[in-house]
């Protein structure tokens, strides 16, 4: 399974929360929670094919040109599943998440974001477009959980066989 994530500028770690304005960009490798999630993706056979990135900021300027973009790139990358998150507790990349992941799904792009529940805005508005995986806020006990219910999530996505159920456990 070829999979695709998105991460602002905190969680690619090319910038802090006052580095906003980090440009649309993308690297052929693991970085950020991707690095941390390789042992789940392994357990899935999947493989990272890119992280795509860009800041809060620069999001925020133009969310539907950015997000055009965002679809464009993946649209030319081909991976199986993107994976928008995981975004924790921050509201602006949750946000961020949310619509770059609605306007994934709209393409027929399989997708799912990840994220805590403090991003209930953002929960509230994409949750029935989109599957969204509860994870911890940032520093709260149940991360490793979290990461494989993300890559469960992804593998019944990528192979057809929906576990309604499971969903509705671990997702809001």
């Amino acid at each position: 399974m070829k999979i695709v994530m998105i991460f602002d500028q905190i969680q690619s770690g090319l910038g802090t929360k006052d580095d906003k304005m980090l440009p649309l960009g993308g690297k052929k490798e693991a970085i950020g929670p991707a690095i941390m999630m390789e042992k789940v993706f392994k357990q899935i056979n999947g493989q990272i094919l890119a992280c795509l990135y860009c800041g809060n900021g620069t999001f925020q300027m133009n969310p539907d040109e950015i997000s055009r973009k965002f679809c464009a790139m993946v649209q030319k990358l081909q991976p199986d599943i993107v994976i928008c998150g995981p975004a924790f507790n921050f509201l602006d990349y949750a946000a961020m998440c949310g619509k770059i992941a609605s306007d994934l799904n709209k393409l027929g792009v399989p997708v799912l974001a990840a994220m805590s529940k403090e991003n209930i805005e953002t929960i509230d508005t994409y949750k029935h477009l989109i599957p969204i995986v509860r994870t911890p806020a940032k520093g709260d006990v149940g991360l490793n959980q979290a990461l494989s219910y993300i890559g469960e999530v992804a593998k019944q996505i990528v192979n057809k066989e929906v576990d309604e159920t499971f969903i509705k456990k671990v997702c809001f």
